[in-house]
């Protein structure tokens, strides 16, 4: 990992770690939103809106609030995804999940809190009023009904029936690639970006997106469960629709590069310095967890 990518994380961490820490009376909640928030990850969502914040020329810290909304709304899908009505996962980057920390009902509500305290987090920034509201909105659709959670929806549909490509498509340009969006997006608005930038982060987003999600696909077939954290061959055994059981391996993987290429090809003649965007691709096109 390149010493870029790590300086934005730890100021990613850092600046996670400073939210939630009121003593309360309500302190076991605060705990278990911690504990999801602070488990670590690659980070990919909140390192994309400072480095698209960068990009176009503003500081990255002026998205670190951005950013930080963009980790828990991430955040809380993940401990809804987990519990047992969802994906039933006991195990979360090598940790028990959130419910099995501390039980399904203080999960739930752990992952409340964390959706409304995005939209704070957000909205609280120390930039102007419109950045701010122009922010707030691109997060609300990115990850409510017609974004993140309709996708989470037609997931569970394709747990019922196999899907078709496009359906499949589907799925994944609103649960994976929408939140991604939204995190490169709200990283140009903060920076003071153009419009025609801001078209080229969706173009960047939605291909990154499915990339990650095929990624993640290959990783649950042919992974490593100690280096993922998690269970692997849960997809195939629910008879669940992936990019490896609608097209194989060796199919999956030519699309992961193609995707991968048509995301950093969206960056050409937006941006002058992409460098870093260009590695990031092809390093999550590599990932092992």
């Amino acid at each position: 990992m390149q010493e870029w990518y790590k300086n934005y994380v730890n100021q990613i961490e850092a600046y996670l770690g400073g939210f939630f820490q009121a003593k309360v009376a309500w302190a076991p909640l605060y705990e278990a939103m911690r504990y999801s928030l602070l488990s670590g990850g690659k980070r990919i969502r909140p390192v994309l809106a400072l480095e698209f914040c960068r990009v176009v020329g503003g500081a990255p810290d002026q998205a670190l609030p951005f950013a930080a909304a963009v980790e828990m709304i991430h955040t809380y899908s993940l401990i809804h995804d987990d519990l047992p009505a969802m994906d039933d996962d006991d195990l979360r980057r090598g940790r028990p999940t959130c419910h099995i920390q501390y039980g399904e009902g203080l999960a739930i509500l752990a992952g409340d809190a964390l959706q409304s305290a995005a939209f704070r987090a957000a909205l609280a920034a120390d930039l102007p009023e419109d950045i701010r509201c122009r922010a707030g909105l691109i997060l609300a659709r990115a990850a409510g009904e017609d974004g993140m959670v309709a996708g989470q929806v037609l997931d569970l549909e394709g747990e019922t029936r196999p899907l078709s490509e496009a359906e499949l498509s589907q799925v994944h340009l609103h649960k994976t690639a929408a939140l991604i969006q939204a995190a490169c997006t709200m990283g140009v608005v903060a920076g003071g970006g153009s419009e025609a930038q801001y078209s080229a982060a969706i173009r960047f987003a939605r291909a990154l997106g499915t990339a990650f999600q095929i990624r993640d696909d290959i990783l649950d077939a042919v992974g490593d469960e100690a280096t993922l954290g998690k269970p692997i061959g849960s997809d195939a055994a629910s008879g669940k629709t992936t990019f490896v059981t609608l097209y194989g391996i060796e199919r999956a993987e030519a699309m992961l590069t193609e995707q991968t290429e048509a995301a950093k090809t969206a960056l050409s003649g937006a941006f002058t310095d992409t460098e870093r965007l260009l590695w990031l691709a092809d390093w999550l096109l590599g990932r092992e967890y």
